[in-house]
């Protein structure tokens, strides 16, 4: 019926069999950008948050939400991670996060990427709003991935 490889010959949404797939080394990465207000600029700058380490606690939710993206996206395979990083950085009236996910496998770990830089924006959003609501999580987006049938990918 469909040539969507989440469907079934019926139309139903299912998991994708990977067994006969060769096992790879699969990179991705993925950005979150978190828009700040000033108050909340000055406050991170001053070290002034009233729930604590931003940083630290961004960095660890993000770290974990990868681990649990099959749990969170109905479809994903679960993976066995081998490296995840969470880098985030004050640019201007911004912070810029960026996740990056690797495993050997069948299934790349795009969904992984994204899955981590979205929480640890979300997480921003959290330590943040008792001082301003005004944020805005944008371009949450893949930014490469290498590995697998496809191989590489960059975003322009």
């Amino acid at each position: 019926m469909s040539s969507l490889t989440h469907l079934n010959t019926k139309g139903e949404a299912h998991m994708v069999d990977v067994s006969d797939k060769v096992d790879t080394a699969r990179t991705a990465i993925a950005q979150s950008l978190v828009e700040l207000t000033p108050a909340i600029v000055a406050a991170i700058t001053d070290d002034n948050l009233p729930k604590g380490d931003l940083y630290a606690t961004a960095r660890i939710a993000g770290i974990q939400a990868a681990k649990k993206c099959s749990d969170l996206i109905p479809l994903c395979h679960p993976l066995p991670l081998s490296k995840i990083t969470v880098d985030i950085e004050l640019q201007g009236n911004s912070l810029v996060i960026t996740a990056l996910c690797k495993t050997t496998g069948k299934t790349g770990v795009e969904m992984e990427a994204l899955t981590a830089a979205s929480v640890a924006a979300l997480t921003v959003y959290d330590m943040c709003k008792g001082l301003d609501k005004g944020m805005i999580i944008r371009e949450t987006k893949l930014l490469k991935k290498s590995g697998g049938k496809s191989g590489d990918w960059s975003a322009q």
